[in-house]
């Protein structure tokens, strides 16, 4: 039966809403769902957004965009049949305006919170630049699988977790600071919830998992995690791509990395952009700096002895004290680490970009970098970091924010270019 667009977009944003049965994929059977963990009275919901609780279409185009998604398997049916995680032809899909995307996000939202204000900080120095800036997005977004069934967050309240709604924060974080480029970890709806969403905003993705990925171990998990790279294709022509997967002394990992090279449309020059995630836990210091000697090696390989300008990113699961991060700062690839400027003296790293309660206790962590080519790039400016009274007592996920790591996004430009250097 025939059904409008604003018809199957209603009907996906209803079937998201709190306490709806969803109905199996034809063909599947259908699983006892497992039973809710109790809500933890330590971190009740905060006030709910101003918005009507009326949801609406917003727009042809948005409409359109869901009607496509309201067709796509649930979790279950996409784990048991890969052969629907084939990405679709962007160039075949009709673009959406962000902006109307951000409003049928904050209509899912609206029982929840506002998110919190974040301020971009001027870096800007004497270089002056003839094209605009390059916007990078640094994110862990927390695997839903993990967050769910192995992260342990005490002081999160599971409805918190839902992805049907911090889905929707996680978009509406992204779609607020609308960045060139972004840099992922830990996803696990890459095919059912980003690739699609993001192809039609005009990115071009690309999604490396874990080989091992710990999310396989949770029940009605979605797949494996991994890294995601987006650029979007107006702005920059892609040259070459690599996944690589980590080694520590000379045996292969489960960590991974995305490299590509890009050309910039407006000046034909050209850098790197890399995404990782190293080794977690506290006993793995050697191991994470085996990792990113491989990687610091991959990368000297890619850009040609530094002659192409590099930008990495990543959850490296380290401070600034251990090895690996000391090898990225001396490495001969000339990198600085951007969130340093933000200091009084530019030369400390900020004091968390990670701030959870487990079962073990309170962490605070600075794990997350965006390094750079300080000889041939510049930060223009950097997004300021949330302080301790937005996140809160019981920290974070939570009603506000949708992953215990905070976001990074930095403004690069060019340098003057030096000679040498593509």
């Amino acid at each position: 039966m025939y059904q409008s667009p604003r018809r199957l977009c209603s009907a996906l944003l209803h079937r998201d809403a709190p306490g709806l049965r969803r109905l199996p994929a034809p063909g599947l059977r259908r699983r006892s769902p497992p039973p809710a963990a109790p809500r933890l009275p330590a971190a009740s919901a905060p006030p709910a957004r101003s918005c009507p609780r009326t949801v609406c279409s917003m727009g042809n185009g948005t409409s359109r965009l869901y009607s496509a998604l309201a067709k796509t398997l649930n979790s279950s049916a996409a784990s048991q049949h890969p052969e629907y995680l084939v990405s679709p032809d962007s160039e075949h899909l009709e673009p959406i305006d962000p902006k109307e995307l951000l409003e049928e996000c904050r209509a899912v939202l609206h029982t929840r919170p506002p998110r919190f204000q974040r301020d971009f900080v001027d870096l800007r120095t004497d270089c002056p630049s003839s094209h605009p800036p390059i916007r990078v997005m640094q994110w862990n977004i927390l695997a839903q699988a993990l967050g769910e069934g192995k992260d342990n967050f005490v002081q999160c309240p599971v409805e918190a977790l839902k992805w049907e709604e911090r889905k929707c924060l996680i978009l509406e974080e992204i779609l607020a600071y609308q960045p060139d480029i972004l840099c992922l970890q830990e996803v696990d709806h890459y095919f059912d919830t980003f690739q699609p969403l993001l192809s039609r905003l005009g990115y071009q993705g690309t999604f490396f998992p874990k080989p091992w990925s710990p999310c396989l171990d949770v029940e009605h998990n979605n797949g494996p995690d991994g890294c995601a790279l987006f650029f979007l294709q107006n702005r920059f022509k892609l040259v070459n791509s690599a996944n690589i997967r980590l080694t520590a002394m000379t045996l292969k990992t489960n960590q991974v990395a995305i490299a590509q090279t890009l050309e910039c449309k407006e000046s034909s020059r050209q850098f790197c952009i890399a995404v990782t995630h190293l080794k977690a836990r506290t006993g793995w210091e050697r191991f994470r700096s085996a990792q990113g000697c491989d990687l610091l090696q991959n990368l000297q390989n890619i850009t040609q002895g530094a002659k192409i300008p590099l930008i990495v990113c990543g959850d490296f699961n380290a401070e600034p004290t251990e090895e690996v991060y000391k090898h990225f700062a001396s490495s001969s690839l000339n990198l600085n680490s951007a969130y340093k400027l933000l200091s009084a003296d530019g030369q400390s790293e900020p004091p968390y970009t990670t701030w959870k309660i487990r079962t073990s206790g309170e962490c605070r962590h600075t794990l997350d970098y965006i390094w750079y080519s300080k000889h041939a790039l510049s930060v223009k400016s950097a997004l300021d970091l949330l302080t301790e009274e937005q996140i809160g007592p019981n920290r974070l996920p939570s009603f506000n924010y949708p992953s215990d790591h905070l976001s990074l996004v930095c403004d690069f430009s060019f340098n003057e270019e030096p000679d040498g250097l593509l």
